[in-house]
């Protein structure tokens, strides 16, 4: 059966990643890849330890299942043996008593079911013969496969220092072989993902997880299996295996820190702690007994959500269980048989690292993060590296992407918020404008149509109203009546007057003049009392702006008439002159009155006016607001009535660009 390189034994269902990270916190060797958002392992530099299986809420991380090959296996009439791990106890706690594990596992097909336990005796000797040969510099225990394959592709310069020992599992097969026969089928059993890729000498290795989707496969039951022992040779110590110091435990070798030259470490942050210290030398000779995970009890092909040292005292019980019953001379006497099994191996450099980057790189990738200075590297961990330093490194070699940091990403939904509200803003702007530009078109196509119909009698109104006073004698009081209604008829002339302006579809005529000494002069045409004093400030450096006089006439001495009249007790009218490259801008405030908030929205709005009967139209802003819209510019007006408020009066903001807008 053809073995699974370890290298494709853990991938990424995509459709399920969530972009937490987590597994690229997990992963001791930084395996994971992040592509727009989604986390892929890197097959290359993966070690299959399984952490990320582990620690994935969404499933999103799985691994190779070989359930289809274990099934084909048992039913192809070959010698099949199932070689159990010794952690087993740790899982199917529901089995109180391991021969009827044992019978489920014959019941499903298997001819035989021995404990790797004993393989792991034997490999337990072999460590006590190594480590008693005096060295310069100590070993580094190989029986856990992803051990292995992190010195072979991530430290390969300390390749020489791994134990040259089969792992127990292997020593267990070449054990089943010398007693079966060569053409034995071997099926693995385990907590362990590595454990699928690490030997050719293995048919099929499947967890605990998925041997109990067999049993719900070949509908085993407990209440109907036969009990039965397992298959010899037998095992002693090497049953506490699964836990942390189990390889020093069978070796009978004191667990006292000051008599033993063992460093035991497990889990990710230790196992790569005591493998740095190793390597830079500072253990000396100390040898290294090392497990990937907190204990294999602890796999990632255990069942979720168990406890460690629940599960460590129910593999000591079922070890010191196992010693009380165990026959020591049978034992003995299959450690003496197999004491010449060749467990020897090899190693093979597959150097993955990645080649650190210059200083320069790793700076420009720490700006682009928004990291200037060091106080800016927080080493906060929720992009799932341990520092900044190693993101940006990571980064540059193409394993993650900017939006992992945290403050980089929070900073930069800030900066979209702040734009977004910026783009609302103008949206409500041009929203209103829309408004305005609609009421204005469909007031000023009723404009037309009643200023026309009304020209005509006004006319005959007035004609007449002068005749008949011409024909009467100047002291008939009819006069005054006559008076006032041709001063009545002139005042609708004008109304109309402004109705035919206002509807009017004339286009602009854009003169490129001098804007300055345009508004200088606009000021000089309005008449204005004592009291009002005028203001007037140029900041442009350039004043030469495309404009139509005659209306922008119009506009300023109608914005500043009404600044004048809004000032009946004296005040300030000012008029700045502000612009850049592409626009100029025109304010005109006055410290008068003011409009009232509720008036504010209809200002624009022909024919309304706050002033007294007779005395405006409401015309005139309608007029200034079409005539800025021609000049493809912008006018914004803001006001306060209410002097708790602060300061009364109005700004006019009327912005033009400086050339013609096509």
């Amino acid at each position: 059966m053809k073995q699974v390189s370890r290298n494709m034994l853990v991938y990424t269902v995509k459709d399920r990643c969530r972009v937490c990270y987590t597994c690229v916190r997990e992963c001791p060797v930084k395996a994971i890849k992040i592509i727009n958002g989604q986390a892929e392992v890197v097959g290359s530099r993966c070690i299959a330890c399984g952490n990320c299986v582990n620690v994935c809420s969404q499933s999103a991380k799985a691994f190779v299942e070989m359930k289809s090959d274990v099934v084909e296996l048992l039913r192809s009439g070959e010698f099949v043996v199932a070689a159990i791990a010794p952690s087993f106890p740790a899982e199917f706690t529901e089995i109180q008593d391991y021969t009827h594990f044992v019978g489920l596992l014959k019941e499903i097909g298997f001819d035989k079911v021995v404990e790797v336990s004993f393989g792991a005796d034997l490999v337990a000797k072999e460590y006590d013969k190594l480590i008693h040969i005096k060295r310069d510099k100590g070993l580094i225990s190989s029986d856990c496969p992803a051990i292995v394959a992190c010195i072979e592709q991530h430290h390969p310069d300390l390749i020489s220092s791994l134990a040259p020992v089969v792992s127990p599992m292997v020593a267990t097969s070449r054990v089943i072989r010398k007693k079966h026969g060569a053409q034995t089928r071997v099926v693995f059993i385990g907590p362990c993902i590595a454990k699928k890729g690490e030997s050719t000498e293995i048919d099929a290795s499947i967890t605990f997880t998925e041997l109990r989707d067999l049993f719900n496969l070949y509908n085993v039951r407990l209440s109907t299996v036969t009990p039965s022992e397992f298959d010899p040779p037998r095992s002693a110590k090497g049953a506490a295996f699964p836990v942390s110091h189990g390889l020093l435990n069978s070796m009978g070798r004191s667990l006292d820190i000051t008599v033993s030259d063992i460093i035991v470490a497990d889990g990710q942050a230790g196992f790569k702690d005591a493998i740095r210290e190793f390597e830079n030398g500072s253990l000396g000779s100390a040898h290294l007994e090392l497990l990937c995970c907190k204990g294999c009890i602890m796999g990632p092909g255990m069942s979720k959500n168990g406890n460690r040292y629940n599960r460590r005292t129910i593999i000591s019980n079922y070890v010191n269980e196992k010693l009380e019953k165990l026959d020591r001379q049978a034992w003995q006497n299959d450690m003496d048989t197999f004491s010449n099994l060749d467990l020897s191996r090899e190693f093979i450099p597959l150097d993955q690292r990645i080649e650190l980057p210059s200083e320069d790189h790793i700076q420009q990738v720490l700006q682009q993060l928004g990291k200037f200075e060091l106080k800016d590297q927080l080493n906060c961990g929720a992009c799932g590296y341990e520092t900044c330093r190693e993101h940006a490194i990571a980064i540059y070699n193409g394993l993650a992407e900017t939006e992992m940091c945290l403050p980089f990403s929070i900073e930069k939904l800030h900066r979209m918020v702040e734009d977004l509200n910026i783009t609302n803003s103008e949206l409500a702007d041009v929203r209103q404008d829309l408004k305005q530009t609609e009421k204005l078109a469909t007031m000023g196509q009723l404009s037309a149509g009643i200023a026309h119909e009304l020209n005509n009698p006004l006319g005959v109104i007035t004609m007449y109203s002068n005749i008949l006073k011409d024909e009467i004698a100047k002291d008939d009081p009819i006069v005054k009546d006559l008076d006032l209604i041709a001063e009545q008829a002139d005042r609708c002339k004008k109304i109309v007057g402004g109705l035919l302006n206002f509807a009017r579809k004339s286009q602009v005529n854009l003169i490129e003049s001098n804007i300055v000494e345009f508004c200088r002069h606009s000021l000089q045409s309005i008449i204005k009392p004592d009291n009002v004093e005028i203001t007037f400030i140029d900041e442009v450096s350039d004043p030469m702006v495309h404009f139509d006089s005659d209306q922008l006439m119009q506009v300023l001495t109608n914005l500043e008439k009404n600044a004048v009249e809004a000032m009946p007790s004296g005040g300030e009218l000012k008029l700045e002159i502000k612009g850049n490259e592409n626009s100029v801008l025109i304010l005109i405030s006055d410290t008068g009155e003011g409009i009232a908030k509720e008036n504010m929205e209809k200002v624009f709005t022909p024919f309304f006016t706050t002033k007294g009967i007779g005395k405006g139209t409401g015309m005139g802003l309608p007029l200034v607001y079409g005539i800025i819209k021609m000049h493809r510019g912008q006018i914004s007006v803001s006001s306060n009535a209410d002097p708790a408020e602060g300061p009364t009066g109005t700004k006019f903001k009327i912005e033009l660009p400086r050339k013609p807008v096509s």
